[in-house]
């Protein structure tokens, strides 16, 4: 076994399909095919149900997967490392792959400018996910970084760096009856037409959970999984919605939108890096948890200032 047929493996778990798998690692279909046929022989176990098509993976296969993502991911690690100790003065490089929720994304830039300034050879995609996919994504080592919710919902076997806390405004037009308002109940954000995320999203629990304290129930006239879809909808189809009260803060200020906070109840929640518990760490992602631990303690204004 060579890491090779591992890497084939995984692609064509991700891709499900297997020229497009092929195309992907740049080897001949018969190639892929055949490295992972030999990888079958060599474990002794049916890792791909055969037919015409890619049917998917056998109950072994789905085992032998997850121990290919664990030694890939380690094997891209120890590459990480090695590189780092050759190179020391030139810094840490590559890429890491940032899953976070919808209301986070505007925050992540505060972090990924900081390690930047440290580590400038660090790439990064971020990919909008619910807490779930989040939790699943560093499951199976799609993504190598989570940032999500710490306090509402389970991260046991996480490593967990908070960032900062999360409360809540109804954004409304400026020519809103309420705009001049210090404050506003959940109880009268209720009555208003609003554009919130759906409901697979964690923000939107907290929402619900918030207005069924307050017991009333939502007008909710449209859903989306897009915090700037949301911004959209209250600047031009005048809706209200309910978001993290920095949003005005991070993508500046929204021409014709007030955001006014909310309260009876005040709700907030912790929001932060979650990376899965290995020893040792990527190098990758030791750097980025440090720098999320500079970033603390969790006092919005003053990063943003900063």
């Amino acid at each position: 076994m060579d890491i090779r047929q591992l890497h084939y493996l995984a692609a064509l778990a991700r891709e499900k399909h297997f020229t497009r798998a092929a195309a992907a690692c740049n080897v001949t279909q018969p190639t892929l095919s055949g490295r992972i046929r030999q990888l079958e022989l060599e474990l002794e176990v049916p890792i791909v149900e055969r037919g015409q098509r890619y049917r998917g993976l056998t109950p072994e296969g789905e085992r032998v997967l997850k121990w290919a993502h664990v030694i890939l991911k380690d094997w891209q690690s120890m590459q990480e490392e090695l590189g780092h100790l050759k190179d020391h003065e030139s810094g840490l490089s590559g890429r890491l792959v940032l899953g976070g929720i919808p209301s986070a994304l505007p925050m992540i830039p505060l972090l990924t400018k900081k390690i930047r300034a440290i580590h400038p050879g660090i790439d990064f995609t971020v990919l909008s996910q619910s807490s779930e996919e989040i939790l699943r994504a560093l499951a199976d080592f799609s993504i190598d970084v989570g940032i999500t919710y710490l306090d509402n919902e389970p991260i046991d076997g996480l490593l967990a760096t908070p960032l900062y806390i999360e409360r809540y405004c109804l954004f409304i037009p400026e020519t809103h009856a309420l705009a001049n308002r210090a404050s506003v109940t959940w109880q009268e954000a209720a009555d208003e037409p609003l554009c919130l995320l759906t409901p697979n999203m964690q923000n939107r629990r907290i929402i619900d959970r918030a207005f069924e304290t307050a017991r009333c129930h939502p007008n909710t006239r449209l859903e989306t999984n897009s915090v700037i879809n949301l911004c959209s909808n209250v600047r031009l189809m005048g809706l209200a919605s309910i978001m993290p009260q920095y949003i005005l803060d991070v993508l500046g200020t929204m021409s014709g939108v007030k955001a006014i906070p909310l309260d009876a109840p005040t709700v907030e929640h912790s929001v932060g890096l979650v990376v899965a518990a290995r020893d040792p760490l990527s190098p990758l992602i030791e750097a980025l948890r440090e720098t999320a631990a500079l970033l603390t303690p969790v006092n919005f204004d003053e990063r943003v200032d900063a």
